[in-house]
């Protein structure tokens, strides 16, 4: 009977896969607020999310003795298909001979910042794609060419509240399960480092440092503007020279850089869970004989995920797309 894993038992594949999740959760930073989904083994790749939408009010009187008409019930489904995304790393008989340190353990390690980096991005590439944005200055993407500002901020927020959409009071905890923790009610932006110098120049901006009894969402939280709370990582890439060729002190070689910064209220998006023994499959393949390896020379450590995501509600999310000052 093959073994899925290579040459490690079920047992320690599931030891591998924690410690792989391990390293993945610190990456994983958009994947604790959205909506999460799983999808039990041997069914479909399609992924699909259902929303009932809201129904008119009732501001009529009614009449005595008149049964009102019913209200249908309507919804909104949302699909996406499931993609499987791996890697592997090479794995020599004289590495494992001859270094001192742990490989395998190292590798696995690697691998598993490796997986939450590619989910993180596939989920940041889903959500930038959103149709309802605002810009630090003009109308488009190539006038850019100021810092994000306390003004665009407040009309993020507008949007968001004049929508209904509802602040995010949970997160996906930090652990190899599926589960949640609360926090007070907020939005949740994400955005690069570069804009954190911008953002800590913002009138009104609370530094991460100065909360006193409120826990931060995460390592990579920096701080709050009324009701949004920041939290950055590399992975948020800018468009690079899309903006206003007139940099303005923005970053940018010859035209502006352009960074999204994503605020969204709960439920606006959904995504499939890297959690879970099931949800991220190691493989250990050690070097031994074969036809093409008659040496024993080669072997490698590897994994593989499924993913799919999704926008649930474009009006409860919004991108601001601002330079950064250098």
């Amino acid at each position: 009977m093959s073994n899925v894993y290579g040459d490690i038992t079920p047992r320690t594949a599931a030891y591998a896969a924690e410690r792989m999740l391990t390293r993945a959760q610190p990456y994983l930073c958009m994947a604790k607020f959205g909506q999460m989904q799983s999808i039990p083994k041997g069914r479909t790749k399609v992924v699909k999310w259902r929303r009932y939408n809201a129904i008119a009010l009732a501001t009529t009187p009614l009449t005595e003795g008149v049964t009102p008409s019913s209200t249908a019930i309507t919804n909104t489904d949302v699909t996406a298909t499931l993609n499987q995304y791996g890697d592997r790393a090479r794995l020599t008989d004289v590495i494992m001979d001859t270094h001192e340190d742990p490989v395998l353990a190292e590798f696995t390690d690697i691998l598993g910042e490796a997986a939450g980096q590619t989910k993180e991005t596939l989920l940041f590439n889903v959500l930038k794609a959103g149709t309802n944005v605002l810009y630090s200055n003009g109308s488009a993407r190539n006038t850019v060419n100021t810092a994000i500002t306390a003004d665009v901020l407040r009309r993020a927020i507008r949007s968001l509240k004049r929508q209904n959409a509802r602040m995010i009071t949970s997160m996906l905890a930090a652990t190899d399960g599926v589960g949640t923790a609360p926090i007070p009610p907020c939005y949740v932006a994400f955005c690069h480092p570069d804009i954190e110098r911008d953002l800590q120049a913002i009138n009104g901006f609370f530094r991460v440092q100065n909360y006193g009894t409120w826990k931060p969402l995460g390592d990579n939280e920096i701080g709050s503007f009324e009701n949004i709370r920041f939290l950055t990582s590399t992975l948020y890439a800018p468009f690079l020279a899309a903006g206003s060729e007139t940099l303005n002190g923005m970053l940018g070689t010859g035209y502006v850089d352009v960074y999204p910064t994503l605020v969204v209220g709960k439920d606006a998006y959904a995504d499939v869970a890297l959690a879970g023994a099931t949800a991220i499959t190691p493989m250990v393949v050690n070097p031994k004989p074969s036809d093409s390896d008659p040496l024993a020379q080669r072997g490698h450590v590897a994994y593989k995920f499924y993913h799919a995501a999704a926008i649930l509600n474009d009006a409860w999310m919004i991108r601001i797309e601002s330079g950064a000052a250098v």
